[in-house]
């Protein structure tokens, strides 16, 4: 799409425009890798302890502009306050756990016959961020804190319906002291914008998070330079609910599970399954649950579920919900906006559409198992494996489904999943690599072997 073409950032809650933002060209593209690559020379060569500085300087900015940027999370992405306000508070936090790494950022010394023999970490280069419109905030700073602390630039493009917040994160960055150009935000269409920054040479390494369909796209334009590129994809998480569990805690926990963020989350545990014992039990608990969730006004602080994003993910939504399917449905606002209640669907074939494609909307299924091996079964029947929950009081049947379910991230008894100093990513089709945790700037940098020699000269 050409220059002319800019982004209209629309409220997903009132379908209001709140921003118009130009759309970057490649010709942008190259100009920012240019300066991003001089930029990061110097960055590179500043102290440890000054740019490890520089980063919390960045996080203090970012406290003190929380309530701003998560006003602004709300209008873009249609967010709930609450959530909005974490996801800020996120940045914040992993800019300085990240700074943190910077004075730690370490190679080794290897035991080696005649000299010595250390190993030493050094930036990339110009890394580029694609970051997502579900969470746009946090998981832009998943790659750029990280990023920045092991000494890269890092280009930002963000999704074309969320720009708002990267562009002010970049301000932010300036007003705190990083150098100009080392942070740079590009919004614009996915197609040009995007492609120019997997394809350009001087780009080292890619960070996507989005589909699976563009992401195979991104890693096979990447692989002709033999880019790096970590993946984070999609999901259709599993929720499997043992009969030994607490299906009061377990029933009472599954709504948010799936609906946080409107479902638009990778780690949705959109598919629940339960051992049919309890499943009568677990459906009569679920029923009143779902349906006591506020889902309105995202700016209002007792909703607890807000709009999708776009008119376009509403009917990808619906085309997954035919009147035929039983189950229980909540309340949704009629009127303008992106809304679609909370949604579980009873009696569906387990490899129906929506039981195995990710929805990315506020839709589960709930399927019934006999036993262990067809709840291991049933959770593997995806091409996906991000993340899940296992609910049960047996210790042993945990750590035994945990180890068989083909998943990065699984949590028992709880529905978490991100915490960002644990390694985050997914198996199959969920993904490539990992973020977040005490490995993440490593995830940034080059190893270089250098062997000394100790032998002294021939007599």
């Amino acid at each position: 799409m050409p220059a002319e073409h800019p982004l209209h950032v629309l409220n997903p809650a009132t379908e209001e425009v709140v921003a118009t933002v130009p759309a970057a060209t490649a010709a942008d593209v190259d100009t920012a890798v240019v300066r991003a690559a001089r930029a990061q020379a110097k960055w590179a060569a500043l102290p440890p302890a000054d740019r490890a500085r520089l980063l919390r300087r960045f996080a203090t900015a970012v406290d003190e502009h929380l309530e701003e940027l998560a006003q602004l999370e709300v209008r873009e992405a249609g967010h709930t306050v609450g959530n909005a306000r974490w996801e800020a508070g996120n940045v914040r936090d992993l800019l300085d756990y990240a700074a943190g790494g910077v004075e730690r950022l370490t190679g080794r010394q290897i035991p080696v016959a005649g000299g010595l023999d250390l190993t030493i970490l050094e930036p990339l280069g110009v890394v580029g961020v694609i970051a997502p419109w579900n969470f746009p905030m946090p998981i832009a700073a998943w790659g750029t804190a990280p990023a920045l602390a092991a000494g890269n630039a890092v280009i930002l493009k963000p999704a074309e319906t969320t720009p708002l917040t990267a562009l002010r994160l970049a301000e932010l960055a300036l007003e705190a002291g990083l150098p100009e150009d080392l942070f740079q935000v590009l919004p614009g269409h996915g197609p040009v914008t995007g492609t120019a920054l997997v394809e350009h040479p001087g780009v080292a390494k890619i960070v996507f998070t989005g589909s699976t369909t563009v992401g195979k796209q991104v890693l096979a334009k990447g692989s002709a330079l033999l880019k790096r590129v970590t993946l984070e994809l999609g999901g259709k998480s599993p929720n499997i609910v043992f009969a030994d569990a607490d299906i009061e805690a377990a029933a009472a926990a599954a709504p948010m599970s799936f609906l946080d963020n409107s479902g638009q989350d990778c780690c949705a545990r959109t598919r629940i399954l339960v051992q049919r014992a309890a499943y009568d039990r677990f459906l009569e608990l679920l029923a009143p649950a779902i349906e006591a969730v506020t889902v309105g006004d995202p700016a209002d602080e007792t909703t607890d579920m807000g709009p999708l994003i776009s008119k376009s993910q509403l009917e990808r939504v619906r085309s997954y919900v035919t009147d035929d399917l039983g189950g229980i449905r909540g309340k949704a606002p009629e009127g303008p906006g992106f809304w679609f209640p909370p949604t579980v669907l009873t009696g569906v074939d387990p490899h129906a559409r929506v039981a195995v494609e990710e929805v990315f909307g506020p839709v589960a299924v709930v399927l019934p198992f006999e036993d262990e091996a067809e709840a291991v079964a049933l959770a593997n029947a995806t091409d996906y494996g991000l993340s899940g929950s296992i609910w049960t009081r047996d210790v042993g049947r945990a750590l035994r489904v945990s180890q068989a379910v083909r998943a990065g991230n699984l949590s028992v008894n709880s529905h978490s999943s991100v915490r960002y100093w644990t390694p985050f990513g997914g198996f199959k089709q969920s993904g490539i690599g990992r973020e977040l945790g005490p490995d993440a700037l490593t995830a940034f940098t080059e190893t270089k072997n250098v062997f000394i020699s100790t032998e002294g000269p021939a007599q």
